[in-house]
C-alpha cells in the first residue's frame, strides 16, 4: 500500500470520526425521544450526508473531482446497506445504541470504497 493511499486512509477516518459522531450522537438522541430506530436511522442519515459531503470532499478526497449526483446515489444505496445491516445486527443484539454502533462501522468500510471509486475519482488532466 502506497504512503498516499495510508495518508488517505487515515484522513477518511479521521472525517469518519467526526461524521459517525454527528450521525450516531443524532440517531442515539432520536431513539432517546422515542424515535423508532428505523426512523432514527433515516432522519440522521438523511442529515449526515451533507456534513459527510463538506468532510470528505475537503479533508479525505480533496485532491478529486467529485460528483455531487454520484455521492447523492451513493449515499442512498449506503443507506440501504446500513439499514440492512441494522437489521440484521438486531436479530442478535438487543440494544439499539449497539446494533446502530456496529452497522455504523461494517458500512463504512464498503463507504470508503464506494466513495474512493465512483464518487471522488482523479481530476482530469
Amino acid at each position: 500500500m502506497s504512503r498516499e493511499r495510508l495518508i488517505e486512509l487515515w484522513r477518511y477516518y479521521q472525517a469518519g470520526i467526526a461524521n459517525t459522531a454527528f450521525g450516531l450522537g443524532m440517531y442515539a438522541l432520536l431513539v432517546w425521544l422515542g424515535l423508532n430506530m428505523y426512523a432514527a436511522q433515516l432522519v440522521a442519515h438523511t442529515l449526515g450526508v451533507a456534513f459527510n459531503y463538506l468532510t470528505y470532499s475537503r479533508h479525505v478526497f480533496r485532491d478529486a473531482d467529485p460528483a455531487k449526483l454520484r455521492f447523492l446515489l451513493s449515499y442512498a444505496v449506503n443507506y440501504l446497506v446500513g439499514l440492512a445491516t441494522l437489521a440484521a445486527i438486531a436479530q442478535f443484539i438487543v440494544s439499539p445504541y449497539l446494533a446502530g454502533l456496529l452497522a455504523a462501522g461494517i458500512v463504512s468500510i464498503v463507504n470508503y470504497f464506494a466513495l474512493k471509486h465512483l464518487v471522488f475519482m482523479g481530476k482530469a488532466a
